[in-house]
């Protein structure tokens, strides 16, 4: 498994939200929703996305952009369009001053917007990312994605307007190869982080993998470098140099972002997480824990508990 298989593989779409918007200039959305990552694809006419610190980005047909939150931004028809909707964590939509507009704009099945037959068709996912797994990869990530979508798009349209048995799942699992899709263009077109070029090394691409698909196992430097073929000295050099981090390092990073995704599950033990992600014990795991994100695994998974509330 490696970091992007990891964000779909580990806090995967669950019944994430979607929605079909049909509108009709002017239109602009305020979306304050506070998602972690949200996907939208511009099925027809075009839409202008704007972080509040960022220039306009043109969306057109076939294209979809990526947002990654917190911080708010805007969806409109042109970019001096004034916000009429603001969309709150949720997906509690209101007008600027507070009335409620869900019902007022819902048109059927996950549709909704200002016309029947509006000339702006826009499909939004939004994926509320509770899990640890993919912190490394929404850290590499810029505020705004956008990519060509493909055929996925259409798969997803057709889709989003039926009420059939398993539909959320067939929704979730477009959701997660749209959202892939785009992300291995995004890699492949731009700059990609350290540990994803790193991937393609023969030595340490090998390594990463064998450490995330076993990080159970005591793995140490010298082990890793016979498994790879390679020297102590030559793997902790090229792996520090490609990836940023010595190879225990990340090790440890990769154990514990398993650890926090794993505590969330309310029959988890302290104890049966640290033997999965390569501990001896539940106090090696809390010391560890702690001493790197500043908290111990049983205040963390209480403050996840209180998040989800």
């Amino acid at each position: 498994m490696d970091q992007l298989t990891a964000l779909l593989d580990g806090p995967r779409a669950h019944g994430a939200f979607l929605l079909r918007s049909l509108l009709d200039p002017p239109w602009s959305l305020r979306i304050q929703d506070e998602a972690p990552l949200s996907v939208i694809a511009q099925v027809q006419g075009e839409s202008w996305i704007r972080f509040d610190d960022g220039e306009p980005v043109r969306l057109e047909p076939g294209q979809v952009a990526i947002a990654r939150g917190p911080e708010p931004y805007t969806v409109a028809d042109e970019p001096g369009t004034k916000p009429q909707v603001v969309i709150h964590p949720g997906q509690h939509c209101t007008t600027l001053d507070g009335e409620v507009l869900y019902q007022t704009l819902d048109l059927s099945l996950r549709t909704w917007g200002n016309s029947a037959d509006g000339g702006t068709v826009l499909l939004t996912g939004t994926y509320n990312l509770e899990g640890e797994v993919s912190r490394r990869l929404l850290e590499a990530l810029p505020q705004l994605i956008v990519q060509p979508g493909g055929p996925i798009i259409s798969l997803l349209g057709a889709e989003i307007v039926k009420d059939e048995p398993g539909q959320e799942a067939v929704l979730d699992r477009l959701l997660d190869l749209l959202l892939i899709a785009v992300l291995r263009a995004h890699f492949a077109t731009n700059e990609a982080p350290g540990w994803y070029q790193a991937m393609s090394d023969p030595v340490v691409g090998k390594a990463m993998r064998m450490l995330h698909n076993n990080p159970a196992h005591p793995w140490t430097v010298a082990a890793l470098a016979t498994e790879v073929g390679v020297s102590r000295a030559a793997l902790a050099r090229r792996f520090t140099e490609l990836v940023g981090e010595p190879p225990m390092s990340f090790l440890t990073d990769w154990r514990l972002a398993l650890a926090a995704d794993l505590l969330r599950e309310p029959d988890a033990t302290i104890g049966s997480v640290a033997r999965k992600v390569g501990y001896g014990s539940p106090f090696a795991l809390s010391a560890a824990f702690k001493r790197v994100r500043g908290v111990s695994p049983q205040g963390h998974r209480s403050a996840t508990a209180a998040g989800a509330k």
